[in-house]
């Protein structure tokens, strides 16, 4: 492009306005049309020419609904000014340049050169924006990144790209979600660059005073979310592309995977050992050997003789069975799918003429057209037989950027033509979201033939708003520690990208870990609402794409598997007791999934997230947020038996130990493997579950709500239980307790509202009280005296599990 002409939108001519939308036409014939979808949510689409074509979207959920904002519309011979409930937008009249501030007058945002392009030989236009950076500025999100939380100084792209064995520098990954965060002066805001092409973003890099994005195709249609709060943006970003349906608790239990289990008698033996040792687990995977010939949609009958039998005895010992599906379809005229596809002409072409063609594990195969609706359809279709006869739970898609081998670019060509929903294109834009809309038809047969079951898929590709679809996870990492903490860094990324449910292969895709990194990875991957266990193995991998000196590593090696128990002890031990840490959270991380599903606010919120007005929490990577109050910081380096932390402004409670600590300053704490820096949040309320051996267990000993005391104010807490599976919910069919807990260290009240008609476990609840100085206390219940004793750290009682208002007090 060097010395092609760069296109500014020069004056504007006129504007009007309809309703909520304002058009403005530049003298030269440039456009910009913003949109007020509410108060805090501005769309700003332009148009080097004027022209606008049909307004389509896969990243905006097809359900959201314009919010009406009360805005007016007024203009100066200066500038045009909307003003909304809860922002001023300012557009320059002599540039279209925009700025965005609060009621207050503080700017929110505001452009540099603002929005420009440059002509392309493809015909396609290099639209690009660039927006003032100011000095301290921070920028968090765009997804899939494996750099460090804050993206300032930094130049990334979106490309989803199959990348075996990434590093911290490696750029692009998997997922494209062209969507940041900026954070200035405690004020926060989001940017959703809604545009599929191959999309760069540059975050003061070249230019320090300056955060630009562009794309060599396309709109430049962005939309930017006002805060102040983060978790509000992220919230509203949820609301603009979608939320998830509530997944199967089952879903949220431990997960094993392996590539691959086989035969059957393998996977019973896995089954098997996992109950003889008591260590939780809800799902087995089946990698691609499990097919013949890694024909998907088959079964390799040698080594799965009778799959639906087995699939049914493993439900019946409480296990989910879990299938991969990737989305080439081998060039077989033997094979049925193949045969329907060519038949019904699904499969995506070339500009000329042919199908396109890549090959993948199967060989030469051909690639579904996922943006055109009849091929997701019959996609969905296919899985008939998989789950109606043979009972799988579950489908894990894999390879679906789509990734090709033993080509350099990895991926299909850009003059392959896609549907796209009515608007076809080529490979150059719908490359993005093929992940995202094989993720769309996969979930659309699990609804079509698992039914009444709530859907459960997992993708490695995907775009913005694929969450509405899909979990992910962090894809093909390393047995290594810098592995590891790339893991922590990229979940917490993910999830206030949109993607909650996220999780990375414990213990590391590629090569072997060790014991202790494999224990330390489990204790960071029990927090990941995705707790998968996955590895590689040995496998002859002939002419694939993958290292063949990491092949040679792997072979060489004695120990290959990668399950709860392979490190012996003490690591076996080790892992059960942080894996039935795990269960007995899970009615917390549950409420926290329920809480993103229904208001779009993370599972997983970074300390800059959460506590963006402390400047002690900006630049602090390792520690989050699982849910409202619980604050972990997993280990990440070898040999650690103490870990430094930063414990935000106010009192916390140390989880293992039930001692107050005050926050505000960094802490040296106790992390011997099995020891995991845990703190809650000073009048937080927690469930406590017992230790199922899977989600399904019945007839133990109910729930406890841990309650710590606040040190002043009133605290919000949640307990969110439906059946785990089906959709009564909807019909009322859950129990969600809201607790107001108030007082301080010398009384405490504990106030329950409840909502829905789902039966409670148990009539009577136990109530653990952390923070109470006192050595003598008195507990009521609705007025109505309850015995109460002291229990090392904690006050302990049991209340009725209706109760309205709880109260303990000291006693002089």
């Amino acid at each position: 492009m060097a010395g092609t002409p760069e296109h500014l939108p020069g004056p504007v001519a006129d504007w009007r306005q309809e309703a909520g939308l304002i058009t403005l036409r530049c003298v030269q014939g440039a456009a910009l049309r913003v949109h007020v979808l509410s108060d805090r949510i501005l769309r700003f689409r332009f148009s080097p020419d004027g022209y606008f074509p049909d307004d389509f979207s896969y990243a905006i959920d097809p359900d959201f609904q314009a919010q009406p904002a009360a805005l007016s519309v007024s203009a100066t011979d200066a500038e045009l000014q909307i003003r909304t409930a809860a922002a001023v937008c300012r557009i320059r009249l002599d540039s279209l340049h925009t700025a965005i501030e609060d009621l207050d007058g503080k700017t929110i945002v505001e452009d540099d050169k603002g929005f420009h392009w440059m002509e392309a030989e493809q015909g396609n236009p290099l639209v690009l924006m660039s927006k003032r950076a100011r000095p301290g500025e921070r920028y968090f999100g765009l997804g899939d990144k494996s750099c460090a939380a804050n993206l300032r100084g930094k130049r990334l792209q979106n490309w989803n790209h199959d990348c075996f064995g990434y590093s911290e520098t490696t750029d692009p990954l998997y997922r494209s979600i062209p969507f940041y965060y900026g954070l200035h002066a405690g004020i926060g805001y989001g940017v959703l660059f809604d545009n599929s092409f191959r999309t760069w973003f540059d975050f003061a890099m070249e230019r320090d005073n300056a955060t630009s994005f562009w794309a060599h195709g396309g709109e430049l249609d962005c939309y930017v979310i006002c805060g102040p709060s983060l978790l509000e943006v992220a919230a509203q970003y949820a609301q603009l592309t979608g939320r998830p349906e509530l997944p199967p608790r089952w879903a949220m239990g431990f997960h094993q995977c392996r590539w691959s289990y086989f035969p059957e008698a393998r996977v019973r033996e896995i089954a098997a050992t996992f109950r003889r040792l008591r260590i939780p687990c809800d799902a087995l995977y089946l990698d691609i050997d499990y097919m013949d010939g890694y024909r998907c949609f088959t079964w390799n009958r040698e080594h799965f003789p009778d799959p639906g039998r087995m699939i049914r005895e493993l439900a019946a010992d409480g296990f989910q069975t879990v299938v991969i599906i990737d989305p080439g379809i081998k060039i077989d005229p033997a094979y049925p799918v193949f045969r329907e596809g060519l038949e019904r002409q699904l499969y995506l072409r070339r500009t000329d003429g042919p199908f396109a063609q890549g090959k993948v594990w199967p060989g030469e195969c051909y690639f579904p057209d996922f943006t055109r609706p009849e091929a997701r359809s019959w996609w969905a279709e296919l899985f008939r037989d998989l789950i109606r006869m043979d009972g799988v739970a579950a489908v894990w898609n894999d390879m679906n950027e789509p990734a090709i081998f033993d080509v350099e670019s990895r991926t299909l060509p850009d003059d392959v033509r896609f549907d796209y929903d009515g608007h076809p294109c080529s490979h150059a834009r719908a490359h993005n979201v093929y992940g995202m809309q094989m993720a769309r038809a996969t979930q659309e047969g699990l609804q079509r033939f698992g039914y009444p079951k709530r859907p459960f898929v997992i993708t490695r590709a995907s775009f913005a708003g694929g969450q509405r679809y899909s979990a992910v996870w962090t894809g093909d990492n390393v047995a290594s520690w810098a592995h590891l903490r790339l893991a922590n860094l990229q979940c917490q990324r993910l999830s206030i990208s949109g993607y909650s449910f996220t999780g990375s292969d414990i213990g590391g895709f590629n090569d072997l870990p060790d014991g202790e990194l494999f224990v330390r990875w489990l204790e960071t991957g029990i927090f990941h609402p995705l707790c998968r266990v996955h590895s590689i193995g040995y496998h002859d991998f002939g002419n694939s794409a993958i290292d063949e000196d990491a092949v040679a590593a792997n072979a060489a090696r004695s120990i290959r598997n990668q399950e709860p128990w392979s490190f012996g002890e003490p690591f076996t031990a080790l892992a059960r007791k942080i894996i039935g840490l795990r269960y007995r959270l899970l009615p917390a991380l549950y409420t926290a999934m329920r809480q993103y599903v229904t208001r779009g606010t993370p599972v997983l919120r970074p300390l800059y997230f959460s506590f963006q007005q402390d400047p002690g929490a900006w630049d602090r990577e390792e520690e989050f947020l699982a849910g409202d109050h619980l604050l972990v910081c997993p280990v990440s380096k070898p040999g650690t038996v103490v870990q430094e932390l930063y414990l935000p402004a106010g009192r916390w409670y140390r989880f293992h130990t039930g001692e107050p600590l005050e926050g505000g300053r960094l802490h040296q704490e106790p992390a011997l493997p099995g020891r995991i820096p845990m703190f809650v949040r000073a009048g937080a309320a927690l469930p406590w579950g017992p230790v199922r051996m899977h989600t399904g267990e019945t007839g133990l000993e109910p729930a406890v709500l841990r309650v710590y005391a606040p040190s002043s104010g009133t605290v919000r807490s949640e307990w969110y239980e439906d059946a785990g599976e089906g959709y009564a919910y909807r019909s009322g069919e859950f129990l969600l307790r809201t607790f107001e807990v108030e007082g301080d260290l010398r009384q405490c009240t504990v106030r329950q509202l409840r909502e829905g008609r789902y039966p409670a476990e148990a009539s009577t609840l136990k109530i653990e009280l952390y923070g109470l100085d006192a050595a003598r206390f008195a507990c009521e219940a609705d007025g109505q005296p309850l015995r109460a004793w002291r229990n090392g750290p904690c006050i302990e009682c049991w209340a009725p599990e209706g109760f309205g208002t709880l109260r303990l007090s000291a006693l002089p």
